[in-house]
């Protein structure tokens, strides 16, 4: 059980509607409808960053994954385990970015200097080491190291938001996750 009461769209308030319109909103949604008005403008702002942009699906899901392992999201692990398949990622990598050290299934310079960089700025404290942060720099301009770090920011948020509440992951997760032993 949640932490807290999923709305359901029959009681979903009048801002929240547009986004039962097509089903299930998934959790997030359906808890963030207690608070339209916060709905209304963390949804877009979730989507912006998460969604399409100068940084490809695989990436993104590397980022994602990557913080809501380190910072033991469930929720967030069991759904983006999912879109990372789904973003081209092997069972193998998979399996890596939720350990301790997901080296061995990264052999890619830009990979590896990647995950340090997640690593980095999820778990804190303080500054970016400078030799992390050269790392990535020496692969990535500016606009992409911006995008990379609010992406894992907002993971971030999003895993402590998910967490706290105890949100539920959506059986369809759970069972593919069953299906395709990564559990």
């Amino acid at each position: 059980m949640s932490g807290v009461q999923l709305v359901p769209a029959a009681q979903a308030p009048l801002l929240a509607r547009p986004y039962y319109a097509r089903g299930d909103p998934g959790a997030i949604v359906a808890t963030l409808a207690h608070v339209p008005e916060v709905l209304e403008v963390a949804m877009p702002f979730i989507g912006t960053v998460l969604g399409p942009s100068s940084l490809d699906a695989r990436t993104k899901e590397i980022v994602i994954l990557r913080t809501s392992a380190r910072l033991g999201c469930r929720f967030c692990v069991q759904t983006h385990t999912v879109a990372a398949r789904d973003a081209g990622l092997s069972p193998g990598e998979v399996r890596a970015l939720r350990s301790e050290a997901p080296g061995k299934a990264f052999p890619d310079p830009g990979e590896l200097a990647l995950l340090g960089w997640v690593d980095a700025v999820a778990l804190g404290p303080g500054p970016v080491p400078a030799a992390t942060r050269e790392a990535l720099r020496s692969l990535v301009g500016d606009p992409a190291l911006v995008e990379l770090t609010l992406l894992v920011g907002a993971t971030v948020m999003l895993n402590r938001f998910c967490t706290a509440l105890d949100l539920p992951t959506a059986p369809g997760v759970v069972a593919r996750l069953a299906a395709e032993e990564l559990a």
